[in-house]
């Protein structure tokens, strides 16, 4: 055990800033009440017009200048690495810079494209951020922890990890993807915050008086501010979607076994009742697309065992991008409203009742959601899975340097399941999917069209993001990932303080339906991101990117 963990940590943190070239150092880090919003105009004074235009530009965009030539990838790199390292000052939303690579790997692009007069891949030349789970030859992973800096996942390393990559990294540079930044998480990956020791707290760039979302929150914080146009993130109880949604991004949580995790650091590895998932954010649906498919272009199945064998279903796609066939019979939506254990903010509750205002504008039929069993029940299954080692794991994480714990942090300290309390766990589970994929199929009875629904429309969480150490309820995401769903995020307006007024007349559920309200303050929250989640059925990806899509288009229309 290190006898001074607050010095490791500082060390870290330093050497890490110090990987930020002089002229893309920050004078002055202004406070929030001086600079809330520090997006847009705030972050673009201290770049060139140039380095604007790149960074603004979504990666199915970037893709198509860098693949034609007309941007050479190591002008793009380096745009992003400048914007990230002002993100980075400005939010802590960085574990670990390797700029000098990725601008190293972005001539050797440009290289090959001067000489074969063509890209290598179809993400040519596109920057991509990635979690701290995600091993990168000669990158560091803490994940957060003191006690990981210095070492493989902790325990001490032979020398081979430093070439060591995860199963992904390898797929996206043979895509030709330029890597060049691991971004923050929450210690243990169990929380809907991000805090850890070394760098600190990470917030929203859009409202920095809230959090920039969990546990793939680096991501979410840097994709907001557009120091990265799409990155991979990980979710288990919601840590793609969470960020996603307090960012204002698109974000999809896919079902298990549709993208590659072989490979990655992890909290509780090898409890395999309700997976880790790995999928992307991106500042639109079809940053999405680009990624997910070119990734199933590289035959992942071939590599990690997980993986199903389902190339990219265009099929499935085009049964809601052709407008023929989608209108051949009309959409039908689930919405949920209330889960019943947890009421919404007001300004989430209206980005619901607007995206059901334009879907049934456009001729689409809506059906109160009201699943059996209850969403309170699910999540009771989902904690049981998490906690079958009793926080062992993530004890012995912490012990390593005896650092303090985050309070955001979600360890318990219970008995460990026996064997028998993990087999009837899963035989519950698998009782708990069945009934609610029965409630599913039982809504054909109510949609006019013969059909289950396609999708449900729900909030992501109680509030469009959340407070400092004021994340109170998990409910409105855990469900997802319990069922192995596939759900995508996106945005749908902004809290407005004049509109979003608070409750006049609310009356709790319980005491975390009122500690939820207490936390809503219109003043706080003005301008802050506020999206929805659309949840499909398991391994429908394709589908639900163009939903999302879809609606998008609706809402700006």
């Amino acid at each position: 055990m290190s006898s001074d963990w607050k010095k490791t940590a500082k060390d870290k943190a330093e050497s890490v800033l110090n990987l930020i070239p002089k002229e893309w150092r920050l004078e002055k880090i202004p406070s929030i009440e001086e600079q809330r919003d520090v997006t847009g105009s705030y972050v673009q004074q201290f770049l060139s017009r140039q380095e604007i235009e790149i960074t603004e530009t979504d990666a199915v965009g970037i893709v198509a200048h860098t693949s034609s030539g007309t941007w050479k990838s190591v002008d793009v790199a380096k745009a992003f690495c400048h914007r990230a390292a002002l993100a980075h000052q400005l939010l802590n939303c960085l574990h670990e810079i390797f700029f000098d690579q990725a601008i190293k790997d972005a001539e050797e692009l440009d290289q090959y494209y001067a000489k074969h007069k063509k890209p290598i891949g179809p993400l040519h030349g596109l920057p991509v951020s990635l979690k701290d789970q995600f091993h990168v030859k000669g990158v560091e992973t803490h994940m957060g922890y003191v006690g990981w800096i210095g070492t493989f996942q902790g325990k001490k390393g032979t020398g081979k990890e430093k070439k060591f990559e995860s199963e992904m990294v390898k797929e996206l540079r043979q895509l030709g993807a330029i890597l060049y930044v691991k971004t923050s998480v929450p210690h243990t990956l169990m929380a809907g915050e991000t805090v850890n020791n070394i760098i600190g707290y990470t917030r929203g760039p859009k409202n920095r008086n809230l959090s920039c979302g969990g546990s793939s929150g680096g991501e979410g914080a840097l994709i907001g501010i557009r120091g990265s146009p799409v990155g991979f993130g990980t979710d288990i109880g919601g840590s793609i979607r969470i960020p996603a949604a307090f960012n204002g991004l698109f974000g999809i949580r896919p079902s298990s076994g549709r993208m590659p995790y072989e490979g990655m650091a992890n909290s509780m590895d090898g409890q395999n009742s309700v997976l880790s998932v790995v999928g992307p954010l991106a500042t639109s649906p079809d940053g999405l697309k680009l990624v997910m498919q070119a990734l199933l272009m590289t035959k992942p199945w071939l590599h990690d065992p997980l993986v199903h064998e389902i190339p990219w279903r265009t099929d499935a796609e085009l049964a809601v991008s052709d407008p023929v066939r989608r209108f051949s019979k009309p959409l039908t939506f689930g919405v949920l409203r209330n889960d019943g254990s947890c009421t919404p903010h007001p300004p989430v509750a209206r980005a619901v009742e607007k995206v059901v205002q334009v879907l049934t504008e456009k001729g689409h039929t809506m059906i109160d959601w009201k699943p059996t069993p209850s969403h309170a029940k699910v999540c009771e299954v989902c904690y049981k899975c998490w906690d079958f080692d009793g926080g062992a794991d993530l004890r012995d994480s912490f012990a390593l340097s005896g650092e303090d714990q985050a309070p955001q942090a979600m360890v318990t300290d219970n008995a460990q399941a026996n064997a028998s309390d993990i087999m009837a766990a899963n035989i519950e589970k698998r009782e708990v999917q069945k009934d609610y994929m029965e409630y599913w199929n039982s809504t054909s009875d109510l949609t006019g069209t013969g059909e289950p629904v396609d999708a449900v429309i729900a909030p992501l969480a109680p509030f469009a993001a959340a407070r400092e150490n004021g994340y109170t309820y998990y409910g409105y995401s855990v469900w997802v990932n319990l069922l192995d769903y596939t759900s995508v995020v996106l945005p749908v307006t902004n809290v407005d303080k004049n509109v979003d007024k608070k409750y006049s007349d609310f009356n709790a559920i319980n005491e975390t339906d009122q500690k939820t309200q207490d936390t809503y303050d219109p003043d706080v929250y003005d301008g802050a991101h506020v999206s929805i989640q659309l949840v499909g059925r398991r391994l429908q990806e394709e589908k639900m990117i163009a939903l999302a899509k879809y609606v998008e288009e609706a809402l700006k229309a």
